[in-house]
C-alpha cells in the first residue's frame, strides 16, 4: 500500500518484568507484519512507557531497544503517575514522530490482531478507532450488571463513553493533537476521546486472559479512575498543547 503512515504502538508498563519477556517480541513481530502488509510505514515503533516501575521493567526495555532495533523505543517516567498519564505521555511522544498511534496494555488481553482492521479503517478515513470488547459471556452476572450500571452512570454525568471500550484505541495525529489540548491532571481518556469531534469507528475483538504476571489495577486505582470520569465531562481544551510530563527521565528512540 502506497504512502503507509508511521505508526507508534504505545504500551504502558508498570512492574512488568514477568510479562515483558513474553509480550515484547509479540509486539515487535506484529509491527513488522503491519509494515509488510503496507499498513505501517518507515519509522514505526513499539513505544514502551515505563511508568515508574520498581522492578527490572526499564532494564528490559533498554535490552529490547538494542535487541529489536530499530523497532523498539522507550520512555521512562519517574515516579509512578498512573496508567492514564503513562498513555498520555506516550501520545505526546508519538505526536512528534508519528502519523498515528495505537495504545494497548502490555499483557495482551486485548487482541493484537485487531490492529490490522484498525489501521485499515484509519487509512480509509477514520481519525479514531476504538477497540470494543465483543462479549462478557465469561463474566459473572454481578460483573455484567455493574459494568452496565457504570457506563450508564458515567454517561449521566456527561462522560460520553463507548460501551465496552477501555484504552485499546487508534488515534490519528489530529486526534492526538486535539487530545493534547486538555491540560487536566485527572485524566480519563476513554471519556475525553469522544469530545474530540472527529470521525470515529470501532473494532470488535475477544478479550483473553493475561499472558503473564498480575494486573496492577488495584481497587483503589479503579475507584480513582471512576472518580476522574465524573469530572471529564467538564474539561475544556486550551489553545496550546499540554506541557511535556516533568517525570520524563530517559528516552530511547
Amino acid at each position: 500500500m502506497e504512502n503507509a503512515k508511521t505508526l507508534y504502538i504505545i504500551v504502558p508498563c508498570y512492574n512488568e518484568e514477568e510479562c515483558l519477556p513474553e509480550t515484547a517480541p509479540v509486539f515487535v513481530r506484529k509491527l513488522k507484519e503491519l509494515e509488510e502488509a503496507g499498513l505501517a510505514g518507515p519509522g514505526s515503533r513499539v513505544l514502551f512507557v515505563d511508568d515508574g516501575s520498581k522492578d527490572a521493567t526499564w532494564t528490559l526495555i533498554r535490552q529490547y531497544h538494542e535487541e529489536f532495533a530499530p523497532y523498539c523505543a522507550g520512555l521512562r517516567l519517574i515516579p509512578n503517575g498512573g496508567h492514564q498519564k503513562a498513555v498520555m505521555a506516550g501520545i505526546q511522544e508519538a505526536l512528534e514522530k508519528a502519523d498515528v498511534s495505537i495504545s494497548i496494555d502490555v499483557d495482551l488481553q486485548d487482541d493484537i490482531g485487531a490492529m490490522n482492521e484498525m489501521m485499515t479503517k484509519y487509512l480509509a478515513g477514520a481519525e479514531l478507532v476504538c477497540g470494543v470488547r465483543a462479549a462478557r459471556a465469561t463474566d459473572t452476572f454481578l460483573k455484567r450488571f455493574t459494568a452496565e450500571a457504570y457506563y450508564k452512570l458515567m454517561n449521566l454525568f456527561g462522560a460520553r463513553l463507548i460501551y465496552n471500550h477501555a484504552d485499546y484505541r487508534l488515534m490519528s495525529r489530529e486526534a492526538m493533537r486535539r487530545l493534547c489540548l486538555y491540560h487536566d491532571e485527572n485524566l480519563f481518556l476513554r471519556g475525553m476521546i469522544t469530545r474530540l469531534g472527529l470521525p470515529a469507528e470501532t473494532v470488535s475483538y475477544d478479550r483473553t486472559e493475561r499472558v503473564a504476571g498480575e494486573s496492577k489495577y488495584t481497587l483503589k486505582k479503579m475507584l480513582k479512575l471512576a472518580k476522574d470520569g465524573f469530572t471529564c465531562g467538564k474539561m475544556k481544551p486550551k489553545a496550546e498543547p499540554r506541557p511535556l510530563d516533568k517525570r520524563i527521565a530517559e528516552i530511547l528512540e
